[in-house]
């Protein structure tokens, strides 16, 4: 791979960014990136991944960006991925990375992951005797369904918490709350590939805390603040660490964000290794950022 297309490639590039119908222009944080292709000769549509009767083949490539509303139909989500002829990223990394039980995978690779318990349906739970606790669905998106709970003042809510999610047929998770979000914030390093089409770190933000409590309204309105971060050589290391025990190497991907909140000693922790849908930030990125996506995806053509 190198950073530049040849013009008449370009000319001839089809590609789909693919959303659902709930941000059916995009996300606005993907602008920059559709008119950065249209501006290189490129002919994109922007597609919601479950629209009916759309001819996938069609297209040289479709880049999955906000299919946001795959949560309650992740299967089905999953079998699209897998019937669209190339798809970034993969289908198989999809299907991995859609449920939050591939963090047992990566711990057992003695990667440093938030320390996490999973309650199928079916199982019980017993609450901790004490401190803070997220409880959360594997499968969700947007901090969806999640819940933060002071115990034991709130166990009986915990549980409850647990209990709606197996009821529904979900899996829940339980992690510790990270309190150094509070104050330093969780930082998004973002990879994107390089002239040589290796995965490389591109930018980083710093999103502030968001969970005030139980799920109910457990996001604090307008609390997402975004800035520009510069990542610690800990955190630099940890994320490239995550990043070589994904399945089938790197250079199948065509993004990958990593998200690391320090733990009780300060050393980073792996919070989630966001390869299907994540926000890529390309506004704080900047057009360096805009254009090397750009040309990634010009060069899978």
């Amino acid at each position: 791979m190198t950073s530049t297309t040849d013009p008449a490639t370009r000319e001839r590039s089809r590609v789909a960014l693919v959303t659902c119908d709930l941000f059916p222009d995009l996300w606005e944080d993907d602008h920059p990136l559709r008119d950065t292709l249209r501006a290189r000769g490129a002919e994109v549509d922007v597609v919601p991944w479950d629209a009916a009767g759309v001819d996938w083949a069609a297209y040289d490539v479709a880049v999955i960006r906000s299919p946001w509303d795959y949560v309650a139909r992740r299967d089905s989500f999953v079998a699209w991925a897998h019937s669209v002829p190339k798809l970034l990223n993969p289908a198989d990394v999809l299907e991995w990375n859609t449920d939050k039980r591939y963090l047992t995978e990566l711990a057992g690779a003695g990667l440093p992951v938030t320390p996490t318990d999973f309650v199928a349906p079916g199982e019980t739970w017993t609450p901790p005797a004490a401190g803070e606790w997220v409880v959360k669905p594997t499968v969700s998106a947007g901090s969806q369904d999640t819940g933060r709970y002071h115990l034991p003042a709130r166990s009986a809510q915990a549980e409850a918490h647990v209990a709606r999610l197996n009821a529904a047929g979900r899996t829940a998770m339980i992690q510790p709350y990270l309190a150094a979000v509070d104050e330093v914030g969780e930082t998004a390093l973002i990879f994107l590939p390089d002239a040589r089409g290796d995965l490389s770190y591109s930018h980083a933000i710093r999103k502030g805390a968001m969970l005030t409590g139980p799920d109910e309204g457990a996001i604090k309105p307008g609390s997402e603040r975004i800035d520009p971060r510069t990542p610690s050589e800990a955190e630099h290391k940890t994320a490239e660490r995550v990043l070589e025990a994904v399945r089938g190497g790197t250079r199948r991907l065509l993004y990958a964000r990593v998200d690391l909140i320090p733990g009780p000693d300060g050393a980073p922790l792996l919070v989630e290794l966001e390869l299907t849908e994540p926000s890529l930030f390309l506004k704080e990125g900047g057009d360096a950022a805009t254009r090397r996506l750009a040309e990634a995806i010009l060069a899978r053509v």
